[in-house]
């Protein structure tokens, strides 16, 4: 009985000194990339975790590996650009769990295709090399579509996630919201999508402006401006560019590499516990591309 009550013990101990314990947290986007990781380091650190995704392949497998790293997990899949999808989410959430504690507003379209690719090479050469300079031409050919897809999912998304939150967080007077922008709000580095950089930084002062407004309810909103990532789309950009192309991504980078996805991760937990004090600030991991 007594190596019993010991071991008990450690393992209690254990739970109580994790940052996130008995904590319930929502992550969109979290089947993948940067979400996934985020959901692993939190489960690590003793959150319940509720990941959604859009994408219902990942989501099985993300969830078994949520749940092997000892947490409980939820998976749903939701389009964030819908309202009707989001409140589904959070009926889900709620239902299971009772509340939520940490919301991280992950999900975003990103700069994919071939088009893309071309672009984001010719605009790193034209950033790296002694080229001459040319417009890139893209805003003159962006279709309506792709810009309003690109609101809906990056702008909309993160408004209609935010509000369910508050509509929990508010009441108890206690919550924590995470919002993963980029250095593309923030500057001219995703020059060759106009979209991502324009919804990015209406993350950033969406940020702020909900920040002030709920401090005084005990709820800490902050964001996250992620430099280059280390995902799987990225690594198949790097692949399919020569060494010089791929040298020359790096050479932008002062750190002279991109940043691993857990290193952002470990980031998203902190903002998530209580040990700050930290209140609509944007704090960007970029390896030192933007000071």
């Amino acid at each position: 009985m007594t190596c019993q009550y010991s071991v008990f013990g450690d393992r209690l101990g254990d739970k109580l000194n994790m940052r996130l314990s008995d904590r319930i947290a929502l992550i969109t986007g979290g089947a993948q990339g940067l979400g996934k990781s985020i959901a692993l380091a939190m489960a690590k650190e003793g959150a319940t975790i509720v990941i959604c995704d859009i994408n219902t392949k990942t989501l099985p497998d993300a969830q078994s590996e949520i749940e092997s790293a000892g947490a409980r997990c939820l998976a749903v899949q939701c389009d964030v650009s819908s309202v009707d999808s989001v409140a589904d989410l959070f009926r889900q959430t709620v239902s299971a769990f009772g509340t939520l504690d940490i919301l991280v507003n992950n999900a975003a379209l990103v700069q994919t295709g071939a088009r893309n690719e071309e672009m984001r090479a010719k605009f790193y050469t034209m950033m790296t090399t002694p080229v001459p300079k040319e417009s890139l031409g893209v805003t003159k050919d962006f279709s309506d579509e792709e810009w309003h897809k690109y609101w809906g999912v990056n702008v909309h998304g993160v408004f209609y996630c935010t509000r369910e939150a508050l509509r929990i967080m508010e009441p108890k007077k206690s919550g924590k919201i995470i919002n993963i922008a980029s250095i593309a709000g923030t500057g001219g580095f995703s020059a060759f999508h106009p979209a991502y950089c324009a919804t990015k930084g209406a993350v950033l002062a969406f940020t702020r402006s909900v920040a002030i407004e709920v401090a005084g309810a005990n709820i800490f909103v902050n964001a996250i401006a992620c430099g280059g990532i280390l995902t799987p789309p990225m690594e198949s950009f790097l692949a399919s560019q020569s060494d010089e192309g791929r040298n020359a991504l790096h050479q932008i980078i002062p750190l002279g590499r991109l940043g691993r996805p857990e290193e952002y991760a470990s980031l998203a937990v902190y903002l998530a516990s209580d040990e700050h004090y930290l209140v609509g600030q944007t704090i960007s991991p970029n390896g030192g591309m933007v000071l």
